[in-house]
């Protein structure tokens, strides 16, 4: 028994269905052309999808665009043409579309990533998901001072830290992803040692477990930090209770008021 053959015109007639800028329609791409492809969209009108609205994760190599030809899959309604009234149609807008509904939930999911370093400026680090660009701000690198130069190609943990698809915005923290590894290290109200690493006017950063903490100037028992009868100096390892944690910026705050003021010797 032969199967009736559905033609998405007969389907769009019977419901007397109309196609506007915006729809996801599905379609049938046809012929190959030097700038792009003729789709069969059930219209009078056929729809155009230029090669640079292909899918974001396809490579402009003639063998593989050919390889692409009599698939029917959706497509995105960018726009009609005033001139011919022909369809222009993406397969990147809808990918774009779908990649942020997956990376929206990933965020909601709190997922952990590896990614791969594909280039390094001065503000950060940039990376892909889902085929969409994200940045890490050097702020946000664990341990930078020391890996910042060597990330390059190589793949680093990381969570999402903040997104904006209208902004086409994605931020990630590799810091937090490291800390919410160790943040079973990290309690409220716990008193843990660590090494001075930078004194400001501000206040004083130490190192535990390789992040920095800030001891502020006002949670040093209303001493100033250069002060003749505390000396602060690097290296040295000081007794600290932990007041402040943010997991998602890897933030940790300390404070030696009401501690039992001593340097540990032997760190």
């Amino acid at each position: 028994m032969k199967k009736k053959k559905v033609h998405f015109a007969a389907i769009l007639k019977k419901y007397n269905y109309k196609i506007n800028p915006g729809d996801i329609v599905a379609g049938t791409i046809r012929h190959y052309e030097k700038s792009g492809f003729l789709v069969e969209i059930g219209t009078k009108q056929s729809g155009y999808l230029p090669h640079e609205e292909l899918t974001l994760n396809l490579k402009k190599k003639h063998k593989k665009i050919l390889l692409i030809t009599n698939i029917t899959r959706d497509f995105f309604l960018m726009i009609q043409s005033r001139d011919n009234k022909q369809y222009i149609l993406s397969m990147k807008r809808l990918d774009y579309i779908r990649a942020w509904k997956r990376i929206k939930q990933m965020y909601k999911e709190d997922i952990m990533f590896n990614l791969k370093i594909k280039h390094i400026n001065k503000g950060g680090l940039i990376t892909y998901i889902e085929g969409i660009q994200g940045f890490i701000p050097k702020s946000h690198i664990y341990n930078n001072n020391i890996y910042y130069k060597k990330l390059k190609n190589k793949e680093i943990k990381c969570k999402l830290l903040c997104l904006n698809d209208h902004k086409n915005q994605l931020i990630l923290s590799n810091k937090s992803a490291n800390f919410s590894i160790l943040k079973h290290k990290f309690k409220l109200g716990e008193l843990i040692y660590g090494e001075i690493i930078t004194i400001k006017t501000y206040g004083i950063f130490l190192k535990i477990y390789e992040f920095r903490a800030l001891l502020h100037k006002s949670e040093i028992k209303g001493k100033n930090i250069n002060s003749k009868t505390i000396s602060f100096k690097n290296g040295k390892f000081i007794k600290a209770k932990i007041i402040y944690l943010n997991t998602n910026e890897g933030l940790v705050s300390v404070s030696i008021k009401n501690v039992q003021f001593t340097f540990n010797p032997l760190l």
